[in-house]
């Protein structure tokens, strides 16, 4: 592939789509992700769910899904991305695929290289983008997502802490499974030596990484103030994996406890071709709960 033609590089020789590996790209100057244009944005997702800030006096082990309650930001939305230097706050555009101009941005990204993504990870669909807006000296809580990501810096510099996702010391395959069925982080714990066992990435503008699923991070911004779009997806893989956790969920919950997820191959098959007809009979609203990527093999995630 001509990488004059694609905004995002990757070593495609080196890329395993279950493996950390650090990127770089050329849209840290597109009129998209400039502040007039976020600020915009911001006022067009005004009064919807898909604008979330917090204070930056959240710190590493603050619970990602309750931490808007507990350190609240103080500035509205449209005064924080104004003046994010002085706002002491840290503020997320959510599916930002839901505006057509943002949408069109995302696919611009990832077109060019989803044939290579393909390549080893096939399925490409569910794609959805997220734009962190963060003061100085501010910190994302430690956390995993249930996408493969695309984690590309904008604006400023920050250190991005990634762990391995079969590394069960630090994320519990328990955690991973009450994670993916009820989206639920509270046995995803933080602990100041994990910082041992993590992958660092110090990212400034025109740099990113690959974050495969669940794999738990950390970020940390630096005495500048940071911008940063997160683009994810899923695959038919993880669409299997996500599956599997959620009916181990089940199972725990019926008093029976299955292998960890990737030990026993076969039964992991029984256990997704279950699954799947579950979601196919009752869908989202499905017992287990299920993620919108479970039930809807949509091209863009559903915005809620």
């Amino acid at each position: 592939m001509n990488v004059s033609t694609t905004p995002i590089d990757v070593d495609w020789s080196r890329f395993d789509p279950w493996r950390i590996q650090a990127l770089s790209h050329r849209l840290a100057d597109h009129p998209l992700l400039q502040s007039d244009q976020l600020v915009a944005l911001g006022e067009r997702f005004r009064c919807s769910s898909r604008l979330f800030t917090f204070s930056n006096k959240a710190g590493a082990a603050a619970n990602f899904d309750a931490v808007s309650q507990l350190y609240p930001n103080a500035r509205t939305i449209k005064d924080s991305l104004r003046d994010i230097t002085d706002a002491k706050a840290w503020v997320l555009l959510r599916h930002v695929q839901a505006d057509p101009a943002y949408r069109a941005l995302i696919d611009y990204a990832l077109d060019p290289i989803q044939p290579e993504i393909e390549r080893k990870d096939p399925g490409m669909y569910y794609r959805a983008g997220w734009i962190f807006v963060a003061a100085p000296h501010t910190t994302t809580p430690f956390h995993i997502d249930r996408n493969h990501g695309i984690l590309l810096q904008v604006r400023g510099v920050k250190t991005v802490y990634v762990w391995d996702a079969e590394d069960t010391e630090v994320v519990t395959d328990r955690a991973r499974d009450v994670f993916h069925a009820r989206h639920d982080l509270d046995l995803v714990k933080w602990h100041e030596e994990f910082r041992e066992r993590a992958h660092v990435f110090k990212l400034g503008p025109g740099m990113g990484v690959y974050i495969p699923e669940t794999c738990a991070h950390l970020v940390e911004t630096s005495d500048e103030p940071s911008t940063t779009i997160s683009m994810t997806y899923s695959t038919k893989a993880t669409r299997r994996d996500a599956l599997v956790h959620v009916m181990h969920d089940l199972l725990h919950r019926k008093g029976i406890e299955a292998p960890a997820v990737g030990r026993r191959p076969l039964l992991d098959k029984l256990t997704y071709a279950a699954g799947s007809v579950l979601v196919a009979a009752h869908g989202v609203g499905s017992r287990p709960p299920a993620c919108p990527s479970l039930a809807h093999h949509s091209a863009y995630a559903v915005a809620d």
